[in-house]
């Protein structure tokens, strides 16, 4: 659909992951499973941390805050990309479409700094075992964690009033399944130099900076570890970080090649591809990682659920 100079855009169509009109429903049955089973393994362990004390501690505080990320991030575009699988009007307002953009930036910056705050409470937990409990006081827990959500909504709000001040004059149908800014800056007709490396900035900036923070906190713990002269000491102490250390991997690994790009029509394409396992696969998978891997969620999980059982029969 063309749009002349002078024409307001009140509305985006969003192409979706294919146009093939018979992998519509089956695709819509897929990730409203994955969607499902999401929100209930991710509000689960929100609950299960919230009713368990003895996982009111540091590092179940920042993994319920991971989780609840991972709801809204899961949350902000499945709905709108479910609809459109069951619908021939695939579209979206033009305020819908910046508040879908504004809140994806925003709350993948926050991830960046949450999975970094997690890395460094690991660190002081097995590097200063001793100083625990003082280093990592409420106070200092609020604001670790207030740090992500604080920056990474200033910072997505920019990003996304740099990419809504463009003039959309060629085209409103954007080229994936939710308003990403590398198919939007493609639709417009301004300059957008100062857009495109405000977001490689952005990106590269923020990327490097949450990772850096993750590695050289787990050269340290890594260091720390090695010293432990007992091989269960050792294990013990790796498996406190294998849960965590397997999320970065998994988001991490997703993410390198995302925004960093010149937006190509090849990269928009395998940007769709990309998006789809940190949009998706990641926020399914960290539930399943952190319960499986952790006894104290295992055993607070089989005590909830002994006590139902043992409630029921009473």
């Amino acid at each position: 659909m063309s749009i002349t100079n002078d024409s307001a855009i009140m509305e985006f169509i969003l192409l979706g992951l294919t146009d093939c009109p018979e992998l519509q429903l089956p695709l819509f049955v897929l990730f409203l499973v994955v969607y499902l089973v999401t929100l209930l393994g991710n509000l689960g362990m929100i609950l299960l941390i919230r009713l368990d004390s003895r996982l009111h501690t540091p590092m179940y505080f920042f993994l319920t805050n991971s989780a609840f990320v991972d709801l809204c991030y899961i949350s902000n575009a499945t709905p709108q990309m479910l609809t459109n699988f069951l619908s021939e009007k695939k579209t979206i307002t033009f305020v819908g479409c910046f508040t879908q953009c504004y809140i994806f930036i925003a709350l993948l910056l926050t991830e960046y700094y949450m999975l970094a705050a997690m890395a460094y409470d690991r660190y002081v937990a097995i590097c200063s075992p001793l100083h625990y409990s003082m280093k990592m006081s409420r106070r200092t827990c609020i604001c670790l964690a207030t740090f992500p959500y604080v920056y990474g909504f200033l910072d997505g709000l920019l990003q996304a009033i740099l990419t809504f001040r463009l003039n959309f004059c060629r085209s409103n149908v954007i080229n994936h399944f939710y308003c990403a800014d590398p198919p939007l800056i493609k639709l417009s007709c301004s300059d957008t130099f100062i857009k495109e490396h405000a977001m490689f900035i952005s990106a590269g900036f923020n990327l490097c900076n949450s990772l850096s923070i993750i590695l050289v906190s787990y050269g340290f713990i890594i260091r720390a570890i090695l010293r432990i002269k007992s091989a269960d000491g050792r294990h013990k102490a790796f498996s406190t970080c294998g849960s965590h250390m397997m999320a970065v991997t998994l988001f991490y690994g997703t993410l390198f090649c995302m925004y960093v790009r010149p937006p190509t029509d090849k990269t928009v394409e395998e940007s769709k591809i990309v998006a789809v396992f940190y949009t998706f696969v990641s926020p399914v998978l960290n539930p399943l990682i952190y319960s499986l891997r952790n006894k104290d969620v295992k055993q607070a999980l089989k005590s909830l659920l002994g006590r139902n059982s043992a409630l029921r029969w009473d």
